[in-house]
């Protein structure tokens, strides 16, 4: 595929995408890196005293103060108050029997006692704020803390958390931290307090019986699939990942990284990923408080105007948005293309639209593309396993080639073929579930991921894989055909294009194809020219709208070969998916099966006795489209 706009391609330093690929005695396909990982760290910390030694004066971490300007922890204030704050952790005698939970997002304290926490090594597990401020029975965040069982609860912003913290009816053993006074507690501490705490020999002696298998942090999966569970991350899982990424994006050695970054530390993208490499590298991590949303992305636009990156980070919904705002700002497209070197995206397909225009302005300002890098990951992988390598054009679903480190297997599942992997950076397994990790692991020791690959080219797999979905969101139609969920959702995805926030496919056991269609109100919005507060129901109501997916569809269906492909009907939402009921993860993330079960009703309804294609039923009404 050659690129859409002519202009050079920058060439950061990258590993080429390499892949030994060989067959073992049952016919699998295992796949390994022909690159030998480098030596790595114990602990992460390390890395913070090193960067506290070597440039103790940089920039490791800012975050915006409430008039606007930066507050910065240089890597030597940093390790200081990291010190401090694992004096007062032990002082309070925590454990991997008294772990720490942290109910609050990005911020300054949160970085310093998430170190804290790993210098000393005492577990600690950093919660969705969504579980505490959006959720209404606070049902999940409850099953999160039974399970840690922890001796000390942050929340940096106190009052925000009252209602989450009076919600699980806290033992008195259990110590409760605020940046700012929870004004519904009668017993709490503050950050301030763990920080004026004098750190002794005891901090030294306490990281020197931290070693590789020390558990840092305990990450609980979003639940795509089913319940979030605690996915335990060990030391080597997190240096050994950074040597790999390094080892992948070879620039980062060359100029300590800049990022400006959104995505939630609760979370392995983020949290391990963006952070570590930041910290692995001796780099600056500007905390950005936007979301990937139009209404927060305003915030993320105004940082990367003022922070000039060296590589950008983000999910395809946030490239969609940065588009937008790029669009038309030349000063913008010159700050943000400027010192670039690559734009990497996850978790889900990025559309053929958005990164053509985003190349197009990249020409435009400084007269080069900037390369595409893509992969596939796991929180249980912690999460770098497979790496597209540099990419002059996007290809939907590529994955790449094993990272150095990592032995891939192909394991076949029915038709699929599933990626199981085993390596350095994976878990040993879920945090006091033995029967879960036992479960996760097939009997050479390969953690099964769940998602099925495919090859780029059958004849020579060396040249990479594809994503082909989550094995466990198929399904069979009465007919016996297989529906392969994941492939058919990104290309209804792509054909729906800014209309649809997200699809989920129906149903087993039926005839044929139907989804349910989360709208994205705000483009809805424009194409049936409504302003931005106009109600739900008038906008999917309207005709333009109705008639713009029924137009989408039929073309897309129109194309497809078989029943396994061809959708017969939509029903759009006006309800959005609900976080209580596991309808939605913490990173946005729709949980295919959560929403089948919820809206059994919708279902049945959507395949009644209703009209046939190009007909959209909004909300049990029919309109002709």
């Amino acid at each position: 595929m050659s690129p859409a706009f002519e202009g050079r391609l920058r060439t950061p330093r990258m590993l080429p995408p390499d892949a030994i690929v060989s067959r073992d005695d049952r016919g699998r396909l295992r796949v390994r890196s022909p690159h030998v990982l480098g030596p790595y760290p114990a602990t992460l910390t390390h890395c913070l005293a090193k960067w506290a030694d070597r440039a103790p004066d940089r920039t490791f971490v800012a975050a915006r103060r409430p008039d606007g300007f930066w507050e910065r922890l240089t890597y030597r204030v940093a390790f200081e108050r990291t010190r401090s704050v694992a004096q007062a952790l032990l002082d309070r005698g925590l454990s991997a029997d008294r772990p720490i939970v942290i109910l609050s997002g990005n911020g300054l304290e949160h970085a310093v006692l998430g170190l804290a926490a790993m210098h000393a090594g005492v577990p600690y597990a950093p919660i969705a704020p969504s579980y505490s401020l959006i959720s209404q029975d606070h049902r999940t965040l409850a099953a999160v803390c039974a399970a840690m069982r922890p001796g000390l609860i942050f929340a940096a912003e106190g009052e925000r958390f009252d209602r989450a913290l009076a919600s699980l009816a806290l033992p008195d053993d259990v110590e409760v931290v605020t940046g700012s006074p929870a004004t519904g507690l009668s017993r709490q501490t503050s950050f301030a307090a763990l920080l004026a705490t004098t750190a002794t020999a005891a901090v030294e002696d306490a990281h020197a019986r931290v070693g590789p298998d020390t558990v840092a942090k305990v990450l609980f999966t979003s639940g795509s699939t089913g319940a979030p569970k605690g996915v335990i991350n060990t030391q080597r899982m997190l240096t050994a990942n950074q040597e790999q990424i390094r080892s992948v994006l070879a620039f980062l050695a060359d100029e300590p990284p800049v990022l400006c970054d959104w995505l939630p530390w609760n979370h392995t993208f983020g949290g391990n990923h963006n952070v570590g490499l930041t910290l692995y590298n001796g780099g600056t991590l500007y905390i950005d408080a936007g979301t990937p949303t139009p209404a927060g992305f305003a915030t993320t636009a105004a940082n990367l105007r003022e922070i000039a990156t060296t590589a950008y980070f983000n999910v395809p919904r946030g490239y969609d948005l940065l588009l937008q705002a790029l669009r038309g700002d030349a000063d913008f497209c010159h700050r943000f293309f400027g010192r670039l070197q690559i734009l990497f995206y996850a978790a889900a397909g990025l559309r053929q639209e958005v990164s053509d225009g985003i190349d197009q302005l990249a020409v435009e300002a400084c007269g080069e593309r900037v390369p595409w890098v893509s992969g596939l990951g796991a929180t249980e992988t912690a999460p770098f396993a497979l790496c597209t390598g540099a990419m002059a054009v996007p290809v939907s679903g590529r994955v790449g080639v094993a990272a150095p480190g990592v032995e891939l297997k192909l394991e076949p599942v029915g038709a699929l073929l599933e990626a199981r992997v085993r390596g350095p950076n994976v878990t040993p397994g879920y945090w006091r579930d033995p029967a879960l990790t036992r479960a996760a692991f097939d009997d050479d020791g390969f953690y099964a991921m769940g998602d099925a690959l495919g090859c780029v080219d059958p004849a020579d797999p060396a040249r990479g894989f594809t994503f082909q979905g989550r094995i466990a969101e198929d399904f069979k139609l009465s007919t016996g055909t297989w529906v392969r969920v994941g492939p058919l959702r990104a290309a209804l995805l792509s054909a729906l294009g800014e209309l649809a926030q997200d699809v989920v496919i129906a149903a087993p056991e039926r005839d044929d194809v139907r989804v349910l269609v989360f709208p994205n109100l705000a483009a809805c919005r424009r194409l049936a020219g409504l302003p931005a507060g106009a109600p739900v129901g008038d906008v999917l109501d309207g005709e333009a709208v109705c008639a713009g997916f029924a137009t989408a569809l039929s073309a897309f269906s129109a194309a497809q070969a078989g029943s396994s492909t061809r959708v017969l009907r939509a029903l759009l939402l006006a309800e959005p998916p609900s976080i209580d009921a596991g309808e939605i993860t913490d990173k946005g993330s729709i949980n295919q099966k959560a929403v089948l079960r919820r809206r059994v009703a919708l279902v049945d309804a959507l395949y009644g006795a209703r009209p046939p294609m190009r007909f959209i039923d909004v909300e049990e009404r029919t309109i002709d489209a």
